[in-house]
């Protein structure tokens, strides 16, 4: 994860997943990221992150619950939101918070 701080500097907004593979909510979250990102192709950047595995990156935008996620977009933090949400519900608020 030394280049996650790269990542989210992209001019293109990266939304990260933070989520545990015990946790099934996640595990339902990770088919509506693939649609959002088929849907919205090259527009997104959609990077998973275990918590378990990488919890200095968790604990830095203190994630307490998964699957949280937060909407990155040249290094700022736009939107961020804990729990499931449906793919078009995904889709509009990627597409008002940032200006693509």
């Amino acid at each position: 994860m030394s280049n996650f701080d790269t990542i989210i500097q992209s001019e293109k907004p990266v939304l990260v997943d933070f989520f545990a593979t015990w946790c099934g909510p996640c595990k339902m979250l990770g088919p509506i990221l693939k649609e959002v990102k088929d849907n919205l192709g090259d527009r997104i950047s959609i990077i998973k992150i275990d918590v378990d595995k990488n919890q200095q990156v968790a604990s830095q935008y203190q994630v307490r619950g998964v699957p949280t996620m937060i909407l990155f977009q040249n290094g700022k933090q736009l939107w961020r939101q804990s729990g499931v949400l449906q793919k078009n519900d995904l889709i509009k608020i990627i597409l008002e918070k940032s200006n693509k």
